[in-house]
């Protein structure tokens, strides 16, 4: 049973659980236990938790721009998928990121705001395992859920059940990317 999810960007998390996405690029929300914009990878293994706050179509590839939603968070969250990082680096700089552009969905303003952002704090860049749940689970979007940070901790009514869940992609694609981004990364 997992009992703590990840925000991440709805269209993010979609891409991630078509296997079209391995990587993520965090840097910390406001509530975040080290201070605004100080992500730590407190958990290895998560749900991932789809938010609309912040996504913007004009941020997302033209490719994938039309997946945008532009809503309030719902009452409700179904909760189909999870993710595991298994590689963690700290982006040495803009050019090392722009190596990886063909790799993820960002537009440049987008990425040039994840750098601007707190620029004394780091920003790290996880590859990320995701995989489909084998029984998405409908929870209520309780008031402590709310907020901008990175880490969701569920309530137990709330857990979910990670049995049986099934990579989103396969096991040598991950390898490949994986080995670009670390190269990319040195």
């Amino acid at each position: 049973m997992l009992q703590v999810a990840l925000k991440e960007w709805a269209v993010v998390c979609d891409l991630m659980l078509e296997g079209k996405l391995a990587i993520m690029l965090r840097k910390g929300g406001i509530e975040e236990r080290g201070g605004p914009g100080a992500f730590e990878l407190e958990h290895r293994r998560f749900l991932l938790w789809p938010s609309w706050a912040h996504q913007l179509p004009d941020r997302i590839k033209s490719a994938f721009r039309g997946r945008v939603k532009v809503m309030n968070e719902p009452d409700e969250m179904t909760l189909v998928g999870l993710g595991e990082a298994t590689h963690i680096w700290r982006v040495p700089s803009r050019e090392a990121f722009d190596r990886l552009d063909d790799l993820h969905p960002w537009t440049k303003p987008q990425v040039d705001m994840r750098f601007d952002y707190r620029p004394e704090k780091p920003l790290y860049l996880m590859a990320v395992r995701a995989a489909k749940l084998g029984t998405p689970k409908t929870v209520p979007n309780r008031i402590a859920y709310a907020g901008c940070k990175s880490w969701v901790p569920l309530s137990e009514a709330d857990s979910v059940d990670d049995k049986n869940a099934a990579p989103a992609m396969d096991d040598a694609a991950y390898a490949a990317l994986v080995a670009r981004v670390s190269s990319a990364m040195a």
